[in-house]
């Protein structure tokens, strides 16, 4: 009783805020719901408000974001992704490798605050937004920083899902080569979907597409391996003697595994899948209009800079590898 009466305001805004965004990018798909989150978010954070809304907010921005992770493992049938992910493993390998690497060094160079150059990484990497939101967490990432990453992503997001399918087609692309390439270097899924659909539109065949989705998803489970990791360095990383790995352990990562194992062993039906799956997403929305709400629009401005070019840098050299690797692979 004392949590509802203590964080229902912010809750309530946010679920709101997640409406009004989730329809907004039912409109404009290559945006998504997300990304409106945020945006309505930073409108409404110019305006002041009571504190009482705080203690939600700050819940929805966290935990809320942890279950929609969570509820994300649901959508994923792990035999069929690594059926056709297998033939992806080593570009996904070598992208995200690539992305790490390049974001590391790129981010000392730029003077990039350490949790933005992360955030930043993992999401043009393996997943955009879903890879930041079950990053933040693990990180304690600032609600600036992780509004910061999402912009980054969201921009490359929208020039991808345009250029791809030309550069494609200059390239000489085949259909399954397209599908390698856009699942393994664009950034969010919704991307990938629509760069999938325009090329499928053109060629008259869903193949690109279905790879692309896949292979998209194979790089999802990257987000397993990559939170663990993060987990672990920062428990090693800490001055305090009492934090112990336990303390630190992304739980909500275990569960989310625990869901993909769970959907694939029982083979839940699509309509179920399909719930869980869209509930994640405004779960997600609700998390980022919450991350909005806590976000000053101004230095969010002011310091977007450097974390656009890390995301341009990082963005280049993920299409190159990936397309290098499909001349040494023989699949383009």
């Amino acid at each position: 009783m004392n949590f509802i009466k203590k964080n229902y305001q912010g809750i309530v805004l946010s679920f709101f805020i997640a409406l009004i965004a989730t329809f907004l990018g039912q409109c404009f798909s290559i945006i998504g719901g997300p990304v409106f989150g945020i945006l309505v978010g930073l409108i409404i954070a110019l305006f002041p408000r009571s504190s009482v809304f705080e203690p939600g907010i700050k819940f929805t921005s966290k935990k809320i974001l942890q279950y929609a992770i969570v509820l994300l493992g649901f959508g994923m049938n792990l035999f069929q992704i690594f059926a056709v992910g297998s033939q992806s493993l080593l570009i996904i390998i070598s992208t995200i490798s690539t992305a790490l690497i390049v974001t590391y060094f790129v981010s000392k160079w730029l003077k990039i605050p350490a949790d933005v150059s992360i955030l930043v990484g993992v999401g043009s990497s393996i997943c955009g937004g879903s890879a930041i939101a079950a990053t933040a967490p693990v990180i304690e990432a600032k609600d600036e920083d992780i509004a910061k990453s999402i912009s980054v992503i969201f921009l490359f997001n929208v020039i991808a899902a345009f250029l791809f399918p030309i550069f494609g087609e200059f390239l000489g692309l085949n259909d399954v080569g397209f599908g390698m390439w856009a699942g393994t270097a664009i950034n969010d899924t919704s991307s990938v979907v629509a760069a999938g659909q325009t090329w499928a539109a053109s060629h008259s065949s869903d193949v690109a597409l279905n790879y692309a989705t896949i292979v998209k998803l194979t790089r999802t489970l990257a987000i397993i391996p990559i939170t663990l990791i993060l987990a672990f360095y920062r428990s090693k990383k800490s001055n305090a003697v009492s934090v112990k790995l336990s303390q630190t352990f992304p739980w909500f990562i275990l569960f989310f595994l625990l869901a993909a194992i769970f959907s694939t062993v029982f083979q839940l039906d699509t309509s179920v899948t399909t719930t869980l799956t869209d509930l994640s997403k405004f779960f997600i929305t609700m998390a980022m209009s919450a991350i909005g709400l806590n976000t000053n629009i101004v230095q969010l401005v002011k310091s977007g800079g450097k974390p656009i070019l890390l995301g341009f840098i990082c963005w280049i050299s993920i299409m190159l590898v990936s397309l290098v690797m499909q001349q040494v692979l023989g699949i383009w």
